[in-house]
């Protein structure tokens, strides 16, 4: 069927012309609560997109389809189904906002129960999003699509490109949707891309299909949206739709485009006005009369009024709610969680223990999946054969290589999470810690997707990176990450020295809701002093830390690598001066086990805080400030860290060396600290 003036229903067109009419009065309407000083400190006019945006909100199938607006994307969620109060109810952030209960910025539109995800301010970076729920889509066999909607302009981003190219490789059915005004803010889109139309860009793609449509008529948008559903679904691919439209206002209510546009572009937006081409076409085709419209506006304003009254009224946000929904449910341990681990049998390396968890793991639960770089051909797993044998056991569905793009493999990871809550997914987000930093959007991104959700998403996904030095790697092989990454509220990190707590903690990563870093000391997965028993279903809670060595005169904090040296070095301590160090094993940052840490220090008086990562900026200054804010009436001399250099990590056995902390380093320091 093809949609036109003269074959649609009048009923139909009654309620197209309703929702366009409510939502430009809401455009309109929007910056004035700025002005009065109610709220939506953020509005970007849809105004010239009507006609793309109502053929979005038409066609996406609420509870099936999974939709991504964009910020500008006020009629496309009017035409889903949202209504007036809760847009203005988002607008003005009061605590009913069903997008993210006012803790998100205005004009970022959502609905999670209705599959209408509450996307980023990062633009176009939900297009990853789409794509890892459109792979779910298309693995669980569901005939529904993924609607990613943009500004041409966000197509400019590295991981929009990142987003088309997987999905055309992986043949998702996902609709990419480009609504073209012309302008990122200021910058016009001939300083974006060489080409006219930006969609064109990705005509050499294969598996993908182009659409150009006129963004501005009603039924050309709708017939390019229906077209383009029906393609997805059948065919299995990407498509884009390329939407031509006009910006008849200022970017938004900060933006002043009188600046760097001219009167007559201006007149030309404003003559093009959609909503004016759509009433002329129903006088002219004869679908409506004047006063037939004049209802439908009058029943449009009287709506909007009685939504104005109800959000208005409508509760603020508790400020002593902004600890809720930090961080997803974790899975509470029922075994092996006293810390005494008394366990014995064979030891274990912990590169088997890790290997053997995840394969258990997979095993317990179907709906459970890994991918990352290189780590799913024939009998290899990962750099490191880590994940050797899953593809073998598990299948190419559950178990497969992604592009050399970590944006695309952690973002993609967030979207496939969104399917289903029963979904746990575990990749590997770069081969080494050190080349994660292209997906640290996507990984701001996940850290705080259940908090500004409102508690109603959690990205249930586990990254893996195997992390730190001492193997002679040098840049991008041997640094240590964990200061940066755990500074992000909402996302655990957890990084263990030995092969029990390997197995044990990633278990509880991956049974547990929300996302956590697992931190993988790589120098340490075959050597034989990380080696355990590992009893099956092994568990360890987070936040929890282990005394490895038990002592009085002083404690050393410490994790990874850095734990067989310490201990190693308080043997030795003890051997030359009677002296006798406790050593304290982190294991998960965050959380962080604060109690077994201030027990330890009333106990011995005395602290060395030793870690691979850098002394400055490094996690031990946290460590540090909470020992000086909550021991400081126990402690008997200053508190010391030891760490690495403050420079990279050289390639070179004698520069690595020279950089990283060793045994003697930590021997040295105890020597210091006993003095005090």
């Amino acid at each position: 069927m093809k949609y036109s003036i003269k074959d649609t229903s009048v009923e139909t067109l009654e309620n197209w012309l309703y929702l366009m009419m409510l939502g430009r009065k809401l455009d309109e309407k929007a910056p004035n609560y700025l002005k009065q000083a109610l709220g939506w400190s953020y509005h970007a006019p849809y105004a010239g997109h009507d006609g793309i945006q109502l053929a979005i909100g038409q066609v996406f199938q609420k509870k099936v389809d999974h939709f991504f607006p964009y910020y500008r994307d006020m009629l496309s969620v009017l035409s889903a189904g949202l209504t007036a109060e809760e847009i203005i109810l988002n607008g003005i952030s009061k605590a009913t906002d069903v997008a993210s209960g006012g803790r998100h910025m205005s004009n970022h539109f959502a609905k999670q129960e209705w599959n209408i995800h509450n996307v980023s301010s990062a633009t176009g970076n939900h297009t990853l999003h789409a794509v890892g729920v459109a792979r779910a889509i298309k693995y669980y066999k569901t005939e529904a699509v993924a609607i990613s909607s943009q500004g041409e302009s966000s197509v400019s981003e590295g991981y929009v490109y990142e987003a088309i190219n997987g999905a055309s490789k992986e043949k998702l059915p996902v609709i990419f949707v480009f609504q073209d005004n012309g302008y990122g803010i200021s910058v016009p889109k001939s300083d974006q891309t060489a080409q006219p139309k930006v969609a064109d860009n990705f005509t050499g793609f294969k598996n993908l299909r182009i659409i150009h449509c006129n963004g501005k008529d009603v039924f050309d948008s709708m017939n390019a949206m229906v077209e383009a559903r029906k393609h997805a679904i059948e065919h299995s691919e990407p498509v884009i739709v390329h939407a031509a439209c006009v910006r008849i206002h200022s970017h938004s209510n900060s933006d002043r485009h009188e600046l760097y546009r001219d009167e007559y572009e201006l007149k030309y937006a404003s003559d093009n006005d959609p909503l004016e081409k759509f009433k002329r076409m129903l006088l002219k085709y004869k679908r409506m009369t004047e006063s037939e419209m004049g209802a439908i506006e009058q029943r449009a304003a009287s709506e909007l009024k009685k939504a104005h009254q109800a959000a208005i009224k409508a509760p603020d946000p508790n400020p002593a709610d902004i600890y809720n929904f930090l961080y997803a449910p974790e899975y509470k341990p029922e075994k092996f969680h006293d810390g005494l681990h008394n366990e014995t049998g064979a030891s274990v390396k912990l590169i088997e223990a890790i290997n053997h968890t995840l394969k258990d793991e997979f095993r317990l639960n179907p709906d459970s999946f890994i991918w990352g770089q290189d780590m799913a051909n024939k009998d290899k797993g990962g750099i490191f054969n880590v994940s050797k044998g899953l593809q073998h056991e598990f299948g190419a569905g559950r178990v497969f290589n992604a592009p050399i793009a970590e944006d695309y493999i952690v973002g993609t990871a967030n979207g496939m999470s969104r399917f289903d809550s029963k979904i746990r997914i575990v990749i590997e987000g770069a081969e080494f810690a050190d080349y994660f930093w292209p997906a640290m959007e996507q990984f701001v991104e996940m850290s705080q997707e259940y908090w500004r959700n409102n508690g109603k998403f959690s990205p249930n996904v586990v990254i893996r990176l195997a992390s730190g030095g001492y193997i002679g790697g040098g840049l991008y092989h041997s640094q240590t990450t964990e200061s940066v990454l755990s500074a992000f509220p909402g996302m655990r990190v957890v990084y263990p020295s030995f092969a029990d707590d390997a197995a044990g903690l990633l278990r509880t990563a991956i049974r547990s809701e929300g996302p956590t870093v697992f931190l993988e000391p790589k120098a340490l997965y075959n050597n034989p002093v990380a080696a355990t028993p590992v009893p099956d279903g092994f568990e360890v809670p987070f936040g929890k830390a282990r005394i490895r060595r038990a002592g009085n005169e002083a404690t050393v904090l410490t994790y990874g690598n850095t734990t067989h040296l310490a201990l190693k070095a308080a043997d030795r301590f003890l051997a030359d001066t009677g002296k006798n160090v406790e050593v304290v094993d982190l294991r998960s940052i965050v959380p962080l086990d604060e109690e077994t840490i201030l027990n330890s220090i009333q106990k011995t008086g005395r602290v060395i805080i030793f870690h691979e990562d850098k002394v400055f900026g490094g996690f031990g200054a946290e460590l540090a400030g909470i020992v000086a804010e909550k021991a400081f009436e126990f402690l008997d001399a200053p508190v010391l860290r030891i760490g690495s250099e403050n420079t990279p990590v050289g390639f070179n056995p004698i520069l690595e060396k020279a950089i990283l902390p060793n045994e003697n380093k930590l021997y040295q320091g105890l020597e210091k600290l006993i003095k005090f």
